[in-house]
């Protein structure tokens, strides 16, 4: 079993910088990769990036391309989302995901995932 715990959300404002943490507790070694995901009310859930465990092959959504890095500590199993040049319309709950098992999916698309942090709010000012 695997549990995820996003940190380092908050208030930041436009054009302005966060990084998210997501911290795996568990059997960190039977994960195959992350995602990370946003999703403001009344809209669909949204992937921005994912980055498997062994290689670090990342993958980005069109939206976050070029402006967010994500990465991943595989000594403590902890994954990352460097987010830049954040806008207004970014503000939503961000969640973190593993995808676990031993069938591999696709990491693009919330299809692809196991497990789920609780989420946590980021809000852009304008």
């Amino acid at each position: 079993q695997v549990q995820l715990v996003e940190s380092g959300g908050g208030l930041v404002q436009t054009g302005g910088s966060l990084t998210l943490a997501c911290a795996t507790h568990g059997d960190g070694l039977s994960v195959f990769g992350w995602g990370w995901f946003r999703q403001a009310p009344g809209k669909e859930r949204e992937f921005l990036a994912a980055i498997s465990r062994d290689f670090g092959h990342t993958e980005y959504g069109d939206a976050v391309r070029g402006r967010f890095t994500i990465s991943r500590d595989t000594a403590n199993y902890t994954v990352y989302l460097q987010m830049n040049s954040l806008k207004p319309e970014e503000t939503a709950v961000y969640y973190c995901a593993a995808q676990g098992g031993t069938i591999r999916r696709s990491l693009v698309g919330a299809a692809g995932y196991d497990y789920w942090g609780q989420g946590i709010q980021v809000t852009v000012s304008s």
